[in-house]
């Protein structure tokens, strides 16, 4: 099998990270992978959050790894723009399940991912963490998948001790282990931010709209943020804008949340060939 188009799509993934700052909206199906597509990105990553809603099951762990791999599979199938898949954890508790996740998701031509170092609001070991990105690097060599290791010490509540250090000390192990990015969910302090990116010897992606401090992406980009994601935020608009909409029509009856809405020829053409 010729691997040159996935190896390209790794290359333009990672190309994206050298230079001044970019974002990567978050498609739950196919069908909002080719809207974000068609809207100009020039990458698309998973979410599992919104995977998992709209499948009608919580995040963190509801939905198992065959039904995400599934979704994973059409987007990448979607869409012509480098994909970066929602691993959570690597779905396993060894580094030989770690590896094998991610050749899966290789296999499915997405071009990289993000591995999570967390599993039920707890972290795993800095030495088990690091090892488990290393198994991940070892099936995906550098140049043709993008690692994006993830790190919870911001976003966890059991953790002790300092998170800007604990996230410094983690992001310089997953470095060395093999990653090409370092994902750091849950801060929104500028000053933290600035420093994170200063410390970590690798790009910095941060999630907007995570936090109750909503920092927009030119605001992150100036604080040294590489890469922007959304997570599950798009998934959660599109869920609010289903709930008004069901209210309405459930209460009053009225089509007030058509207004702007696309009309049905033009969602034809966004899905024709």
């Amino acid at each position: 099998m010729d691997d040159t188009p996935h190896i390209d799509r790794a290359a333009a993934l990672l190309a994206l990270h050298s230079g001044p700052g970019f974002v990567i909206p978050n498609a739950w199906d196919a069908g909002s992978a080719r809207i974000l597509e068609q809207a100009g990105f020039p990458a698309i990553a998973t979410t599992s959050a919104g995977v998992a809603w709209s499948l009608g099951v919580p995040d963190g762990g509801g939905l198992d790894a065959d039904r995400m791999f599934e979704r994973i599979a059409e987007i990448v199938a979607a869409v012509q723009v480098p994909v970066s898949a929602d691993l959570e954890a690597g779905y396993g508790d060894h580094p030989e399940d770690v590896a094998r996740t991610v050749a899966r998701a290789v296999g499915l031509g997405a071009a990289g991912a993000n591995l999570e170092d967390a599993v039920a609001g707890r972290l795993f070991g800095i030495d088990e963490a690091a090892e488990r990105v290393a198994a991940a690097r070892a099936a995906a060599p550098a140049g043709t998948f993008v690692l994006n290791a993830r790190t919870d010490a911001y976003f966890v509540d059991t953790l002790e001790g300092d998170p800007f250090a604990e996230t410094v000390e983690r992001a310089r192990r997953y470095v060395d282990a093999g990653a090409d990015a370092i994902f750091v969910p849950g801060v929104d302090d500028p000053d933290a931010i600035r420093r994170l990116a200063a410390e970590i010897p690798a790009p910095l992606n941060l999630v907007a709209g995570l936090t109750p401090t909503v920092i927009p992406a030119p605001s992150l980009f100036q604080l040294g943020v590489r890469r922007v994601s959304i997570g599950g935020g798009l998934a959660r608009a599109v869920l609010s804008a289903v709930e008004r909409a069901g209210r309405e029509l459930r209460e009053t009856g009225t089509l007030g949340f058509l207004d702007g809405a696309m009309p049905y020829r033009e969602a034809q053409r966004r899905f024709g060939a």
